[in-house]
């Protein structure tokens, strides 16, 4: 499978023990940066990897950060990207049963000293096949943005 991945200063360890990982599965990895502890703005990343996945030039997407919610908020304004910040192994499969997530966003503050939790969220997530079902047309309401507001009531 070709990944696309990529964090901003905070998350380039775990990015890089993250790519081993994924290298050693067998898997075809593009890093599209940060490279270096040197500040950096996650956004610009954010989007050169969702747009990867978006466009089809990688299957899936994987984006670290300090707490993982810039990346999420930053890759989910990109059309067809169902970004997920995701903090255990449970969520991570959630994330691809129901939602069919494309993107696994995580937080390098929560998961830089956890490797082996690290391990389990990646091979979960990466394992995970969406169910398709009931969940395809919240996928596709997700998809096409449809304004959730039109089916709340007072």
């Amino acid at each position: 499978m070709k990944i696309s991945i990529g964090s901003d200063h905070r998350g380039v360890d775990l990015k890089s023990s993250i790519t081993g990982l994924l290298k050693s599965a067998g898997h075809d990895i593009s890093d599209c940066g940060t490279h270096s502890s040197d500040s950096c703005d996650y956004p610009v990343i954010a989007h050169e990897v969702a747009h990867a996945v978006a466009a089809s030039r990688a299957d899936r997407g994987i984006l670290i950060c300090g707490s993982g919610l810039g990346m999420s908020m930053a890759a989910n304004k990109t059309p067809r990207i169902r970004a997920a910040l995701c903090h255990d192994a449970k969520a991570a499969e959630m994330s691809r049963r129901h939602n069919d997530a494309n993107v696994l966003c995580l937080s390098a503050e929560r998961l830089d000293d956890h490797p082996s939790i690290v391990n389990e969220i990646i091979s979960t997530w990466m394992e995970t096949e969406f169910e398709g079902g009931r969940h395809q047309r919240r996928v596709d309401q997700i998809d096409s943005r449809v304004d959730s507001s039109a089916s709340c009531h007072d």
